[in-house]
């Protein structure tokens, strides 16, 4: 199985976890916190960076997930609507692909493309299952 239909399964597989999962839980401010939560970036915003227009795989309310194919390669975005969208998203993900994370969005692509992707994206590159203790993150 090629990598575009693995990372195709696992945008479905994400769409059905996140609409199984509860999710309200990651948005709020503890009563009295003088924090200002920036809005989250959409998949359209974090394609625009590195110069594609996606196309949309997943629009739900928990997440949604574009396809984008540039010159840098093909990979896609998904941004959640919470953190405990992401935490169960982020449970489901293959550990044998490497993804780019960041706050509420994460890319799934090759390591090149992502080596690329993350010079204007930032984010963390999680090349490991970020559940084991061998998890390595590339900063």
């Amino acid at each position: 199985m090629t990598t575009i239909p693995r990372l195709a399964a696992l945008v479905l597989l994400a769409g059905l976890v996140a609409g199984c999962s509860s999710g309200s839980g990651g948005g709020y401010v503890a009563a009295g916190a003088q924090q200002a939560v920036a809005a989250p970036q959409t998949v359209e915003q974090l394609s625009a960076k590195v110069g594609c227009e996606p196309r949309m795989q997943v629009d739900a309310a928990e997440l949604r997930t574009g396809y984008c194919k540039t010159p840098d390669g093909e990979f896609f975005v998904t941004t959640f609507r919470s953190q405990t969208g992401k935490d169960a998203w982020m449970d489901a993900a293959p550990e044998y692909n490497p993804h780019l994370v960041g706050p509420l969005w994460t890319v799934l692509s090759s390591r090149k493309v992502l080596d690329l992707l993350k010079e204007r994206l930032g984010g963390d590159l999680h090349l490991t299952d970020h559940r084991t203790k061998q998890m390595r993150v590339v900063e």
